[in-house]
């Protein structure tokens, strides 16, 4: 973790705001780190103001702020609950710091939930998922395919969140018992497939080799914002066009729009399931038994549901249900974006309902001020991925 120092800006002085606010201090989330967020800072850590010391977060300070982003400090090996509010916060953008924090969150409360890792980005990073459930039925929601769309993977740990306290509650979640879903089904939701990207995206990753080489990706492509605009891996891989459907297609349109390197979105990979993310979204999704699966991408408030020629039983039928309790239109791929998706690998490969779920309007990245919204449209279709099967 970065030191920080008073005058500093950016996604974790956002980070240290909403540690100190649900630590007590009435702070604004700003990203700003200024006259407040000092005297706020200095009262959490109970130290004189002196002129050495003046509003600086460094190691020390940042061990003391994390178990306030996880939701929890543990004590003489028990953990204690440090505030009764949810865990997965819906102010600050996500980055892979954040979801990795709320999923530690989540297990310390609930540990009936399970997690674990699916792969590794190209960086490194964990590739996280977790699992909601015992029954026999398996279903599977993933968030953040792409680097700019990052408002998604809240949408995925809020209703874990909402679901596993139901549940603990012994109460419904969205008027379906809990209990009963936790029986019939077994929830898989992956909230960050491309950590690298978002991380780049909401300003954690900000230097070092990997952003210098994003940023030489980015200038032969002015038109695109940086880092705005970049949807990709950090690698300039397009982890949505990396599947083996229709990928020969994908690669001509793409690389007719002039998409024949790596790039900040739409370069569809040398040959398909070479970036490690896509590789390990395909590598478990074969490994399980997932009768539907949601692809959550932003924006357009959008269902599409179909791949070429294939229907698997229920699927329209099914789509239109999520139309409806979403108020989001049902419609087929463009043919422009119609290929070597994840949603038509599945639909090819298992011949059973899949989804990308374009959520959201506006200009990608949305704010977060989008997010109530836009969960509100989705409770029915996050729920109804498993009831409706």
């Amino acid at each position: 973790m970065k030191n920080l120092y008073q005058g500093d800006r950016g996604i974790l002085v956002s980070y240290m705001q909403l540690a100190l606010k649900r630590a007590g201090y009435p702070l604004l989330v700003d990203g700003i780190f200024g006259t407040n967020t000092c005297r706020a800072l200095a009262d959490f850590l109970q130290t004189d103001r002196t002129p050495d010391r003046i509003c600086v977060v460094d190691r020390s300070v940042w061990e003391k702020l994390l178990p306030y982003l996880r939701g929890y400090a543990t004590e003489e090996g028990e953990n204690r609950i440090l505030f009764e509010d949810p865990v997965t916060s819906v102010e600050v953008p996500y980055t892979s710091l954040l979801t990795a924090a709320v999923i530690d969150g989540l297990l310390a409360r609930y540990p009936f939930l399970k997690s674990g890792e699916i792969g590794k980005s190209v960086m490194g990073k964990s590739i996280s998922y977790l699992e909601i459930g015992n029954g026999e039925k398996e279903v599977f929601y993933n968030a953040s395919f792409h680097a700019n769309e990052s408002i998604t993977t809240p949408v995925l740990l809020k209703f874990a969140e909402e679901y596993a306290q139901a549940y603990e509650k012994g109460t419904a979640l969205y008027g379906v018992p809990a209990a009963e879903l936790f029986e019939e089904y077994r929830l898989f939701l992956v909230p960050l497939v491309n950590p690298d990207g978002v991380d780049l995206v909401n300003g954690l990753l900000t230097d070092g080799g990997y952003y210098r080489r994003a940023q030489q990706i980015a200038s032969d492509y002015p038109a695109i914002p940086f880092p705005a605009g970049w949807k990709a891996n950090i690698e300039g891989i397009d982890l949505n066009l990396q599947f083996p459907a229709g990928w020969e297609n994908a690669k001509r349109i793409k690389y007719a729009q002039g998409y024949t390197k790596p790039a900040p979105r739409d370069y569809v990979g040398e040959v398909p399931l070479t970036a490690p993310e896509s590789e390990a979204v395909y590598a478990f999704t074969r490994s399980h038994d997932f009768r539907l699966i949601l692809a959550y991408h932003t924006q357009g408030e959008v269902i599409y549901w179909k791949y070429l020629d294939y229907e698997p039983a229920r699927s329209y039928e099914i789509a239109q249900y999520f139309g409806r309790v979403s108020g989001y239109t049902v419609e087929q791929t463009p043919t422009q974006s119609g290929y070597a998706g994840y949603k038509d690998w599945f639909i090819q490969e298992y011949d059973r309902p899949g989804y990308t779920i374009e959520t959201g309007m506006g200009e990608n990245p949305l704010p977060m001020s989008d997010f109530a919204g836009i969960y509100r449209d989705n409770t029915g279709i996050l729920l109804g991925g498993m009831t409706q099967i």
